[in-house]
């Protein structure tokens, strides 16, 4: 059995706890067959401090490759790039791994208790530092020891160069998906490198963040993509991309512009320059001056 339950198997005779027990080997069941298929984050959405300890071990005698473990109290929100799209097809090919780690799992009362009142009163409630702190001491147990990442709005703001230095530094990383009103400034401040944020508002946790960051990261991962792909879209030159026209050619009285139409490599590379010049120039004025100080030439100062 790959989950281990203490108490149903102490307290098998009265009937609650041989339904949990019989509860327990489903997930057991489940969760081998999610071994056996390389899901080792689905280990960790039942909350089972000792399915942790198994994951932990296990992951210290893997091999290495781009690594995120995500503590969280939602682990099923992170199917949407476990199991779909790009992220999903560069998993398949060991470009990088997921696990999710509950804090529930650390906890020892009964409600298995992970937030708290604020102390100074406030509305809302507070991530208690404890269950976070146990948490990541088990991804270090299990071999992570990259930096460890939280998200909040006063963070600093994630940015494609942030995400290409990841890839480059090419470490593991550790991401906190905190909820409620905050995190314990304690844990913060002796546990977390970095705070980041994905602009100026609010989201109700940091699931959604870490998977904007995660995607972010994978794609750029070598074979995860074409380099083309990858090389020529927004901010990778320094601008924000040009146009994009696809069939029909003509759609609803709008045609598509007739230097794209001609097969004119040359023609095209510099209709692309010129709209994606344009359109930052128009959106975002800011980008313009940056990349400009470093690729301007005779026809971009005509632009």
């Amino acid at each position: 059995c790959l989950v281990g339950s203490e108490m149903c198997i102490r307290d098998r005779r009265s009937g609650p706890a041989r339904h949990r027990l019989r509860q327990c080997g489903r997930q057991a069941r489940e969760l081998h067959g999610a071994a056996r298929q390389g899901r080792l984050s689905d280990f960790d959405r039942y909350g089972c401090a000792h399915g942790h300890r198994r994951l932990a071990g296990r992951l210290a005698l893997r091999g290495r490759n781009m690594r995120f473990d995500v503590v969280t109290l939602f682990p099923e929100i992170f199917d949407s790039i476990t199991k779909c799209g790009i992220t999903a097809r560069a998993m398949k090919r060991g470009l990088w791994e997921c696990h999710a780690w509950n804090p529930r799992a650390m906890t020892e009362d009964v409600h298995r208790t992970v937030d708290d009142r604020p102390f100074g009163g406030g509305p809302g409630m507070v991530m208690m530092a404890d269950p976070l702190a146990k948490t990541v001491d088990m991804i270090r147990a299990s071999g992570n020891r990259g930096r460890v990442i939280s998200f909040a709005p006063n963070g600093t703001k994630l940015t494609d160069e942030r995400v290409r230095r990841m890839v480059a530094e090419d470490e593991s990383v550790v991401l906190i998906c905190g909820r409620y009103e905050g995190i314990d400034e304690r844990f913060l401040s002796t546990y977390v490198d970095e705070v980041v944020s994905l602009g100026d508002f609010v989201l109700s946790g940091g699931e959604i963040p870490a998977c904007a960051l995660m995607d972010a990261v994978v794609r750029q991962l070598p074979g995860a993509i074409k380099d083309l792909s990858t090389s020529d879209e927004s901010f990778a030159t320094g601008l924000l991309d040009a146009p994009h026209y696809t069939r029909p050619e003509v759609w609803r009285g709008m045609e598509v512009p007739a230097v794209l139409l001609s097969g004119h490599h040359a023609n095209i590379s510099r209709w692309t320059r010129e709209e994606s010049l344009r359109f930052t120039l128009q959106t975002r004025p800011d980008l313009i001056t940056i990349c400009l100080l470093y690729t301007s030439d005779a026809a971009d100062d005509r632009i």
